[in-house]
């Protein structure tokens, strides 16, 4: 019996897949400027300033509301 390798089983091309240029493209850019700017979001909601910020005026925050 002939070992083969995986990939000549299960590989597909990108075009049977159905994905062309522009979409790898766009995909390329999303999973490089998304990582960043979760990281840059998650800085600007921590709990503590969250908390800061709903105390400096308690009336207008939605939940006194």
């Amino acid at each position: 019996m002939k070992i083969t390798n995986i990939n000549n089983i299960l590989a597909l091309t990108l075009s049977e897949i159905g994905i062309n240029k522009l979409e790898i493209i766009v995909i390329g850019i999303v999973s490089f400027i998304f990582p960043i700017l979760f990281i840059i979001a998650s800085r600007n909601l921590d709990s503590k300033g969250v908390f800061a910020w709903m105390m400096e005026k308690p009336n207008d925050w939605i939940g006194r509301k």
